[in-house]
């Protein structure tokens, strides 16, 4: 338990000041509330009246958000990869390179269905 001490100490003074600079904040900023201020701010443009329960995305944004996070995935895999690199030979070679050309393979899909476009 001794070894993993300064790690949670550190969460705890991280935790202490996210939650003191929240209360700081609340107490010691202004109080003078009014319509503008209350309003949603976009870009100085008059916010657009949303239907009830809030209104339909796009289905691409669902997309980049998924391809971002596939091909986040990937960085992920390559770094302790590449870290370890000489101890894993021809295997980790081998694998990395069917890993990439499987990643690649649906990078080139998402290419040619227009993925990638954004009208």
């Amino acid at each position: 338990m001794n070894a993993y001490a300064p790690i949670l100490v550190l969460g705890a003074l991280a935790a202490a000041f996210a939650v003191g600079s929240v209360v700081m904040a609340a107490l010691t900023g202004p109080k003078r509330y009014n319509r503008a201020k209350l309003d949603a701010y976009e870009c100085g443009i008059e916010p657009t009246p949303q239907p009830q329960g809030g209104g339909r995305f796009p289905i691409k944004y669902y997309l980049t958000a998924m391809l971002f996070i596939v091909f986040d995935i990937e960085i992920v895999f390559l770094y302790p990869w590449a870290v370890t690199f000489d101890a894993l030979g021809v295997f980790g070679l081998v694998e990395m390179v069917l890993f990439i050309a499987t990643v690649f393979v649906a990078y080139a899909y998402v290419w040619r269905r227009g993925g990638l476009e954004w009208d």
